[in-house]
């Protein structure tokens, strides 16, 4: 499958779910990687005006789970989230971000993957890691 049927199939099963509340898009994907975009506005911030860390969380294990799908065997297993953990570097009130999901470790049973989010100019807003589980169906 080419990137563009790839990029549409992902945003074709995020209807009716938290990713199109939030607006989480996909917009990239290449061998080892799947990124979504999710725009900061008044619906994902803290009551301070800037993005709430959960909104990132939310978009990070959107994109890590979404790369799970892509990239393991969904087929004979079905990919489980088991652990996601996040640092806030830089606060963000408008525009848009970028989670990029990456495999640090691929192994058959447990995955852990590192997402990056950034801003429109490839800053660090927020790292994550989630660790996966394949569970034979």
């Amino acid at each position: 499958m080419d990137k563009e049927n790839i990029l549409e199939r992902c945003n074709q099963i995020c209807k009716n779910t938290l990713m199109e509340t939030l607006d989480i898009t996909f917009v990239d994907v290449g061998e080892d990687f799947l990124t979504a975009q999710m725009p900061v506005t008044s619906k994902v911030h803290q009551p301070d005006g800037v993005l709430h860390g959960g909104a990132s969380v939310a978009l990070a294990e959107s994109v890590g789970s979404a790369a799970s799908y892509l990239f393991l065997d969904t087929d004979s297993f079905a990919i489980r989230g088991l652990e996601i953990s996040a640092n806030h570097t830089r606060s963000k009130v408008d525009g848009h971000v970028f989670a990029t999901a990456r495999f640090l470790h691929k192994g058959r049973t447990t995955q852990l993957w590192e997402i990056r989010i950034t801003d429109e100019e490839g800053r660090l807003i927020s790292i994550c890691k989630l660790t996966t589980i394949a569970l034979k169906k």
